[in-house]
């Protein structure tokens, strides 16, 4: 058995999100039952980087699968051609590679984005939150700071999760100026709670419509209670950006 490492890229507006799930379309699901047709049907299971929610994208996405020697593997570029031929138009697989690395747990950061547009545009439906009422980016920024650093995010993550802890340690948080009606607020992080990005910008917005102060971030996330933040945002704006490894 040898271990691959897969980069992909995938559109998420189809999908019930990353991981495999009984009578739901999974971007998992999708790539399992491509690469088990190319190992004539027999059972293949991936292991991706962590969990994307239903709509959401991924402009970066690795998972590892540990293969059994095939014909296919001699040639990985022509593997790469073999599942973007039978993939979905909504996945692309980026490149193959060997790895000894663990997806998920081998990870040393991850970047997700949250593209917002001003302007209604037909072509940024998909993946931007149109936001008709423009917000106050600088207050977002100043707000944004409140996050950095090692914290309980309790009040920014979904509620009844299976995880052992809330602790998360920020590293980056702010909005960017792409053209004049349109930003995109990044966030990095060593790990991330579940819903935790889009309640993040949600509260964020708030701010930025002055409805919340952006010192009260600090109260937010002092309550640890998921009700002293605002309403997520919807999935079709959030992009996985970039995973960071030690390779």
């Amino acid at each position: 058995m040898q271990r691959f490492f897969f980069e992909i890229a995938y559109n998420g507006k189809l999908f019930f999100g990353w991981q495999r799930q009984p009578e739901q379309s999974s971007v998992q699901e999708t790539i399992e039952q491509c690469v088990s047709s190319i190992y004539s049907n027999k059972k293949i299971e991936i292991v991706g980087c962590g969990r994307t929610d239903t709509g959401v994208h991924a402009n970066q996405y690795f998972f590892h699968v540990d293969l059994e020697n095939h014909e296919v593997l001699s040639d990985l570029e022509h593997f790469k051609f073999k599942m973007n031929r039978m993939l979905p138009e909504s996945i692309a697989v980026k490149r193959i590679f060997k790895c000894d690395f663990h997806a998920r747990f081998d990870a040393l950061s991850r970047t997700y984005r949250y593209y917002v547009c001003q302007e209604k545009d037909p072509f940024k439906t998909e993946s931007h939150l149109y936001i008709p009422n423009v917000p106050d980016f600088h207050l977002m920024n100043q707000a944004a700071e409140f996050f950095l650093g090692t914290q309980d995010f309790t009040s920014l993550s979904k509620l009844h999760t299976d995880v052992k802890t809330n602790i998360c340690t920020l590293t980056h948080a702010k909005w960017h100026q792409v053209s004049e009606t349109s930003w995109y607020f990044e966030i990095s992080a060593d790990r991330f709670l579940r819903n935790m990005v889009r309640s993040t910008v949600g509260t964020l917005l708030e701010v930025g419509w002055k409805n919340i102060a952006p010192e009260e971030i600090r109260t937010i996330l002092d309550a640890r209670n998921r009700g002293a933040a605002a309403t997520s945002v919807p999935a079709h704006g959030l992009f996985l950006w970039k995973i960071d490894y030690n390779f």
